[in-house]
């Protein structure tokens, strides 16, 4: 894209145009042979009409149906909330055969990065002890636990809040004004960090919840499996779980789903029930002691070459503008694709910001059983949403809609490039595990919580989730890197973005050179030689989707 275009049309077919740049009003923009007269000044990522538009014309974007005109739309004027509402098209079966041309990826055919072995999977980008209750109702024991453990092992995030809250309750202490308090000066260092006992060991994470109980069966059984996952989870070494005993949420559930997703389990995990125990005191007595132990036999376990095949990586996007769909998630997908060639395993999530999209998903499905169950999930999933009242056109926020994505078409089709290009080998319901290599559809909502825990719990050894806003998140397990979709976000917001796709929206770079650096920066990530700002920052974000409507 070169430096000098002020406008992009992302799909031949498209009658929206794309602002790169502030356009004045009034001013005359020529592109691919068209030219328009603005009729309103069209601030950069929004859209303008390349056509004159009709009451129930259709709006295309990403060469897919986006939006429909609810009013006349004069050509050069911008396409709003107020002149266009949501429209997709059609969708059905799988349409014939997919065929797909792979990048060249022999400059990584030999790489490896280094991981964390398991013996019965692929090898973890981190190392993990995690404590997990099996009901709400241990949460604190679980909070026991954490006060117990994180300071004492060297876990305790260093951030320069409490040094600075020190230094006011200081100044108050001594007498003096208000105005005092508020002239004393926040510095932004850390304070001293206890150095980790056990040094190969990432942290013992602790994954509290409001779920195991109260809830249909079917809560728990889905709780469970997602729990599973990541006891299964390649970043993590063991496990402890505590039980109170007489929740829905039971350990032979946990057991029995742990089973589905290997058979073979093999890793150290402790199992404690409240009720079977003379005292709460006696429970963590010997909870807090096998986790002990367990980290210090997690600490045996060094970083080791793996196969980049190994890299199962969650593909994400939160904070979405008008931007995502043409820098950073191209990029992303771009990276899913030689991920793909080179036999790893990229998963795309948030159903809901795939609406308008389906037939070209089913369409890439390598079999039409594949392409039928994304299907009748999409469908399921919007009657549950409308029975509420609702809808996947309710999906974008408001933000998401300031910044350019005025319909959820519009951002679902921009969403969607996170997935390259490659077959879809697999859909899942959630929270069923990966179980192929290749790109597969995770059902999860657009929520930026709650599909990164799913994502994580299917089997993901590392996250990339793009942003145009800024969204501070991560994962507690799963190390995220956060991808800018303009170069003002990341300079704004560089203490949580890892990588600034912005150079795609200049011109500067093309899609497929910031695809192969993000690849690259992944390698760093998994090989533990690069810290990613969200794990540095302690976003140890897990939110469970309790089955329902969340968009």
């Amino acid at each position: 894209m070169p430096t000098h275009r002020l406008v992009t049309r992302i799909h031949p077919a498209d009658n929206a145009i794309v602002a790169l740049q502030n356009l004045a009003g009034g001013a005359d923009i020529a592109f691919e042979g068209q030219s328009w007269t603005l009729r309103e000044a069209i601030p950069a990522k929004q859209k303008f009409a390349a056509r004159d538009f009709n009451v129930g014309d259709r709006i295309t974007m990403y060469g897919v149906t986006v939006g429909q005109a609810t009013q006349r739309v004069a050509a050069g004027a911008m396409l709003t909330p107020q002149n266009v509402q949501h429209a997709t098209d059609n969708f059905s079966a799988k349409r014939g055969e997919y065929a797909w041309s792979p990048p060249e990826v022999s400059r990584w055919r030999e790489r490896t990065f280094d991981g964390f072995i398991r013996p019965d999977g692929p090898a973890g980008t981190a190392n993990y002890w995690i404590v997990i209750p099996l009901v709400f109702c241990e949460n604190r024991n679980l909070g026991f636990m954490r006060e117990a453990l994180v300071k004492i092992l060297g876990y305790e995030p260093s951030t320069p809040y409490h040094t600075f809250a020190a230094r006011l309750a200081e100044t108050w202490q001594r007498g003096a004004s208000r105005a005092a308090v508020e002239a004393v000066a926040f510095d932004d260092v850390g304070g001293a960090t206890r150095p980790r006992l056990f040094p190969n060991v990432d942290g013992v994470k602790f994954l509290e919840h409001g779920l195991g109980c109260g809830g249909t069966r079917h809560d728990a059984e889905t709780l469970c499996g997602l729990l599973a996952g990541y006891i299964n989870s390649p970043n993590v070494a063991g496990a402890t779980v505590l039980s109170l005993g007489c929740q829905n949420a039971q350990v032979s559930l946990l057991e029995r789903e742990l089973a589905k997703r290997n058979p073979n389990f093999r890793k150290p995990l402790h199992i404690f029930e409240q009720q079977k125990c003379s005292s709460e005191s006696a429970m963590l007595d010997r909870a807090i002691k096998a986790t002990f132990l367990g980290v210090a036999e997690a600490n045996r376990q060094t970083r080791r070459p793996a196969p980049l095949s190994d890299l199962i990586v969650g593909v994400e996007c939160g904070g979405s503008d008008g931007f995502s769909g043409v820098s950073a998630n191209p990029a992303l997908g771009h990276l899913a694709d030689l991920l793909v060639a080179l036999g790893g395993a990229p998963v795309l999530s948030e159903f809901p910001e795939l609406c308008g999209i389906e037939q070209s998903l089913c369409d890439r499905c390598i079999d039409d059983a594949t392409a039928e169950k994304f299907a009748a999930l999409m469908r399921r999933y919007q009657r549950a949403a409308e029975a509420c009242g609702s809808g996947f056109e309710a999906n974008p926020s408001p933000g998401n809609i300031r910044d350019g994505l005025i319909t959820d078409a519009i951002k679902s089709a921009g969403a969607a490039k996170k997935g390259g290009t490659s077959p879809v080998v697999d859909v899942l319901d959630y929270p069923e595990p990966i179980t192929k290599r290749g790109l597969s559809l995770l059902c999860t909502p657009g929520n930026d919580l709650e599909s990164t825990t799913a994502l994580a719990g299917c089997g993901c050894n590392l996250i990339l989730f793009t942003t145009g806003l800024g969204t501070p998140t991560g994962n507690i397990t799963c190390p995220t890197l956060k991808i800018s979709t303009n170069t003002a976000l990341a300079r704004r917001m560089g203490d949580i973005i890892d990588f600034d796709a912005g150079p795609i929206i200049t011109g500067e770079k093309t899609v497929e050179q910031m695809g192969a650096e993000l690849l690259e920066l992944s390698i760093a990530t998994a090989s533990g030689k690069y810290l990613p700002k969200a794990v540095a920052l302690g976003h140890d974000d897990f939110l469970p989707w309790k089955r329902g409507v969340s968009l």
